[in-house]
């Protein structure tokens, strides 16, 4: 944005009074580039990614059925999308549907913080799958530029434990998309705003969908339990 740019839009950066007509259709011009740039990132992404996230929820309804469980991690406001993530699969609110066994690995700060300070906090979520996962589960990391160290060293943890394992990531999805995970989403905007806003809208498709899945199983045991009968 250029310089006359910048002080028309904020012009307290620059020792002056913005006119308040001028400033209010500045802010109003602001809000609709912001809306139209938002569906544009989350159209595109899933112009080109659809297949690849039912192909992720395919996995994850198979981490289900089999009995394993799903562990989630971000940083900053990715720990607030890792425990929605989490909340969603644990307590669904559509009637009907069960609840699935997530856990949230940002929400422990005892562990965290001993984690850190113990040995550093590129170790924190790893620490957590060493102690609780098992082959079989899950883990779904969630981060803008994909370069977390923390999620880095806990999807290389996941992958010896013989976990599943999911990234959501932004940008060109940086060291999580060179890890060879299960599956690796990215959002390809440079908007750490926009690349969350579309982590949200996926992983609220990715449960649906899972449930979608699980339900033809559900489906197939009320059946065979009507034959037994």
């Amino acid at each position: 944005m250029s310089e006359k740019a910048l002080s028309g839009l904020y012009p307290f950066l620059h020792g002056r009074r913005q006119d308040p007509a001028a400033l209010e259709a500045a802010l109003v011009e602001s809000v609709r580039q912001k809306s139209a740039h938002h569906l544009q990132v989350i159209e595109q992404f899933f112009a080109r990614n659809a297949e690849a996230v039912v192909a992720c929820a395919r996995t994850l309804a198979e981490v289900f059925r089999g009995g394993g469980r799903l562990f989630a991690m971000g940083n900053g406001g990715s720990s607030c999308d890792a425990a929605h993530v989490a909340v969603e699969f644990l307590h669904p609110i559509t009637a009907g549907r069960p609840a699935l066994t997530a856990v949230d690995l940002s929400c422990d700060r005892t562990m965290i913080t001993a984690v850190a300070n113990d040995v550093g906090y590129e170790h924190v979520f790893a620490r957590q799958l060493i102690a609780q996962a098992r082959p079989g589960d899950a883990l779904i990391g969630l981060s803008t530029s994909g370069n977390s160290p923390n999620l880095v060293r806990a999807f290389r943890e996941a992958k010896r434990l013989g976990l599943r394992t999911i990234g959501l990531a932004g940008h060109t999805g940086g060291e999580m998309a060179r890890l060879g995970l299960d599956h690796c989403l990215v959002v390809e905007t440079d908007s750490i705003h926009r690349v969350q806003e579309a982590h949200v809208t996926i992983y609220h498709i990715l449960w649906d969908l899972v449930h979608t899945l699980l339900a033809d199983d559900r489906r197939g045991g009320d059946a065979a339990a009507g034959e037994r009968s």
